[in-house]
């Protein structure tokens, strides 16, 4: 458990996500799932089931296509943008090569940290999505620094390849599922 502090400077634990003691640059198929900031609205909308994406929408799309080109051995599978979120599978190859980190200054300390860096793969592929995301955004938008993604992400790691078929077609169905959504804003006043 992290110990984090608040916006009002008090600490509070927050639980991590992240399965314990499992080595997230390893090869492997991850499930990931990104929300907006406030859940809102920002890349489109879902009509008779089928997804209109806004300028917004079609950043976030170019963008994530385009992650395997930083990152040797790595691979986007199936994606999906949706109003307020985003679901897409990431696959790591074995062998993934440099990941554009200068290299340790001979200190043993230094290739730790090189090394703890490499097994956090998966958080710098999100991290760079949400990065170039808001920045492109926000320049449209023209509203620098503005967030648009919430603070962390969803991730499963995906074990079989029944899994994987799965949530593949979870991705391919879900915006045709919007309105019973639990991210659907809608969806969560007619539940209060």
């Amino acid at each position: 458990m992290a110990i984090t502090k608040d916006p009002t400077g008090q600490r509070r634990n927050r639980r991590s996500i992240r399965l314990q003691g499992y080595e997230y640059s390893q090869a492997g198929a991850y499930y990931i799932t990104v929300c907006t900031r406030d859940r809102e609205c920002l890349f489109g909308v879902i009509v008779n089931g089928q997804l209109q994406l806004n300028e917004a929408g079609q950043i976030v799309h170019t963008v994530w296509d385009g992650l395997p080109q930083f990152y040797e051995g790595v691979e986007s599978d199936a994606f999906v943008v949706m109003p307020n979120h985003v679901h897409g599978v990431i696959v790591i190859r074995a062998g993934v090569g440099a990941i554009h980190e200068s290299p340790p200054r001979s200190k043993p300390s230094a290739l730790a940290r090189i090394m703890d860096r490499r097994r956090m793969l998966l958080s710098k592929i999100v991290g760079r999505f949400k990065m170039v995301t808001s920045k492109q955004i926000n320049i449209r938008r023209g509203t620098a620094g503005l967030p648009v993604w919430q603070r962390n992400y969803f991730e499963h790691v995906i074990r079989d390849e029944e899994s994987l078929r799965r949530i593949r077609q979870y991705i391919v169905d879900n915006p045709a599922q919007w309105e019973f959504d639990r991210e659907n804003p809608a969806v969560c006043i007619s539940e209060r």
